[in-house]
This record gives C-alpha cells, structure tokens and sequence, in this order.
C-alpha cells in the first residue's frame, strides 16, 4: 500500500493567454493560479479560502481537469494526472467528484431525479437492475426517499437539490470530493444540515474533501487544513486551529476578522479590519508581494520581494516579510 497522500498538489500555475494585436497572438496572460501547493491526505478536509477572484475555483477546476493547468504537478495517490494519457486521466479522475456551489444550474431539470442520479452508473456501463438497487441505496444515504426518484428538480427545495448533487457525486464511489461552495446559494437554515451531512457522509464512507469557500465560519466547523489565497498565491496555511487562533498573515487577520459573532454586544465591540482598495488584476499583478498594494503594515522591500512561506512558530506558513522574516529567504527558492 502507496504512503504517498491522496491528493498533492505542487507548484500549481493556471494562466490563461491575453491574445491581442494584429495577428492575434499572445500579449499576456492571466495569472488566475500562480505556484501554489497543497496536501489532502485520506479522509482528511482542507479548505481553500479567499474573497471572489483569488483562484480558489479555478484551482479546483485544475484538479478535476476542467480547466488546463499550464505547469506544475497534480498527483493523485503517488500518480501525477497531468502526464497520463487522455483514458489513463479518465480513469484516475473517476475517483474524483465535485459538488458545485449552484444546484439549479448542476441539474437538468428535464431529468428526473433518479436519472440525474443515474447518470455516472449509466456512462459506466451498469445494468438497469444494478443502476435502480443503487439509486436507492444513494438516495437514502443523502436524506432522500424512494419517492422521490420520480420528481424533478424543480418541485424540490434548494437543500434537497443539492442533496441530489451530492447522491450523484458518490455514485462511483469516489475518494476525494471538491466542495465548491456548495452551501453557498443555499438559505442560512438550510446550510448546517448540509454541512452536517457531508461530515457524516465523510465518517462513514472514509471521503476527503477539498472544500472551497469564503465563509471562513463554515470552515471553521467542517475542516481540518486552511489555505488562504490570495491572487493566485498562498498567503498562509496550517491547521484550521492554528490559521484561526493565531492568524499571522495581514490578509488572514482581515478575514477572519470579518466572521460575524452571535452575541450582539460582542459584535459591536469587535474592531474590523477594513481593507482599502480592490484585489489587483491577475493580468498584472504587483512585482513583490501579491499583497503590498492592499496591506496596511507594508515596508519598502514588499514591493520588490516576493515572499515565500515560512514557518510562523504556531504549527503554520505564512508569505509575510514582516510577520514572518525568514520568509525573504524563501523568496529565491
């Protein structure tokens, strides 16, 4: 049996081309995802978190092949997708499935609830009789009933779309999933009883989880590694109780300083911190530190270095050259 981790991500680049001049070709690219690393180990969930455009979707697309990663290596289980052939792709990433953050758009809404759920078994050639025992079985498993096979999407609510979603992310039996904001779009009542079912889903089949959100309260409660990006980067990562109580990185502390507290006095007491200015363009992005044009404690140096991560002292990284100054030494690696 392989010791290598379900899922490793190294050195991760997603650019897409800026075509532009007379004969069309190449005069930029965007950087969406620019050199970032992550481990998933078996049974394990890591969060990638970030405001909208940092490219925490656009990595997970990466990972699932929907989206052409331009360097880098992407190893599932010791094997590394991206030198295999078309089929030999096919075959790894069966094991991978994705629940996306929209279920209205996920579904056809022509199909049937039982068809939609169907639809993995019948592109891998499973009989009718095999194809209906595991419907059920899969139904039951998400919180659904028989029933409710014949309906479709429209007649059903939000949460029992995404329920639908999930049953068919698990109908061959896959090792990791990518969440894709997946309670997102749905009503705050409605979210914990999703987040609930992906835990217990993931206690009693063993699944590992790459979860993608902005709601840094939710990954609190689902994850057991942060990583923050930050245009196309990784600003800090570690164990979700490390990035949480002891947040080093100036992107990280305005995060999590944005997570509304219950108790209404204690929320008005909390200082926020309040970022000026909009995420810069991956097109063009700053020549030092991906953050040097937003971070309220900035030093000359930030805007020529690029910093790498560096241990914080509190079990995470950080890319800071101010909270963390070994991590200019790792600049040049």
């Amino acid at each position: 049996m392989s010791d290598a981790p379900l899922l490793k991500v190294e050195d991760l680049r997603v650019h897409f081309p800026i075509r532009g001049g007379w004969l069309g070709g190449q005069v930029g690219a965007v950087k969406a995802v620019d050199g970032i690393d992550l481990t998933i180990e078996a049974g394990e969930t890591v969060a990638l978190v970030g405001e909208s455009g940092c490219g925490k979707s656009t990595a997970g697309n990466a990972i699932l092949g929907l989206a052409p990663a331009t360097s880098g290596r992407i190893l599932f289980e010791g094997t590394d997708i991206l030198t295999r052939s078309p089929a030999e792709r096919r075959g790894i990433r069966s094991n991978m499935q994705v629940v996306f953050q929209d279920p209205v758009s996920a579904l056809n809404p022509k199909l049937s609830v039982g068809r939609l759920i169907a639809e993995p078994l019948t592109i891998a050639g499973w009989d009718e009789t095999a194809k209906q025992t595991r419907v059920d079985e899969l139904l039951d498993l998400v919180g659904l009933t028989k029933a409710q096979k014949s309906r479709h999407p429209n007649e059903m609510s939000g949460g029992q779309r995404q329920r639908v979603v999930i049953a068919r992310a698990l109908a061959l039996s896959p090792k990791l999933i990518v969440c894709d904001e997946p309670v997102s779009a749905l009503d705050v009542s409605i979210r914990s009883q999703i987040i609930n079912l992906l835990i217990r889903l993931q206690e009693e089949l063993g699944l590992s989880y790459l979860f993608i959100a902005h709601d840094l309260s939710v990954v609190r409660h689902i994850a057991d590694k942060v990583v923050v990006m930050y245009l196309g980067t990784i600003a800090e990562t570690g164990p979700t109780d490390a990035v949480f109580d002891h947040p080093t990185h100036p992107y990280t502390e305005a995060l999590l300083s944005a997570i509304p507290l219950p108790d209404p006095e204690a929320q008005r007491a909390k200082a926020a911190l309040i970022l000026e200015g909009d995420l810069p363009s991956p097109a063009n992005p700053p020549a030092g530190c991906p953050f040097v044009t937003r971070c309220p404690i900035r030093i000359e140096k930030c805007a020529s270095v690029r910093p790498g991560l560096a241990d914080t002292g509190h079990g995470s990284r950080a890319a800071c050259l101010v909270k963390v100054p070994d991590a200019s030494l790792n600049a040049a690696r």
